[in-house]
């Protein structure tokens, strides 16, 4: 059965009909949340608003692009916000540090300063400088850019699958991804 068939019966309340396209695209959605936020909690709980949010809203889905595509531009919409959220509410729960206080990672976000740690602290050290220039130059670019490279370089998606999320033309995620 394929996901039309799927859409037009869940759209006429059959819940099992909306279960297998969870099923069948959990693993895009997932991916898709966590290239976005880079936590697996953060990640499951966009993905569960997504299917949350395509389930409330299949009535609007028109067939313009395929059902899988309109899922992963529902599921990016979620966790840039959830993205979004979850710095606004890091940025009000930091305090400033003392003058002269080592600072870091202040203004960091909170999945960079996940990305600051590593994992012991030889290998923190041994790679502090080469974190600090990714992490400076990630923070550098425009979330446009920083959003369809975090894309493209997952290796998850096509081009069109990420213009369609993004919802911009194949060829400018070509030129921002590449």
């Amino acid at each position: 059965m394929t996901d039309a068939d799927l859409v037009a019966r869940a759209r006429q309340g059959d819940p099992a009909a909306f279960g297998e396209l969870i099923d069948r695209h959990r693993s895009a959605v997932y991916r898709a949340a966590l290239a976005a936020l880079g936590s697996h909690a953060d990640a499951e709980d966009a993905a569960q608003d997504a299917f949350l949010a395509a389930y409330r809203r299949l009535d609007s889905f028109r067939g313009d692009a395929s059902f899988k595509t309109w899922l992963l531009t529902i599921t990016w919409h979620q966790a840039i916000n959830r993205r979004r959220s979850l710095t606004r509410i890091w940025r009000r729960m930091v305090e400033p540090k003392p003058a002269g206080a080592h600072v870091e990672n202040v203004g960091l976000s909170p999945l960079e300063q996940v990305a600051a740690i590593g994992p012991t602290p030889e290998q923190a050290a041994a790679n502090d400088q080469l974190r600090r220039g990714i992490q400076q130059t990630i923070r550098a670019l425009s979330p446009k850019l920083r959003d369809a490279l975090l894309l493209a370089q997952s290796g998850e998606y096509s081009y069109e699958e990420i213009g369609a999320m993004l919802e911009v033309p194949t060829g400018t995620i070509k030129w921002r991804g590449a």
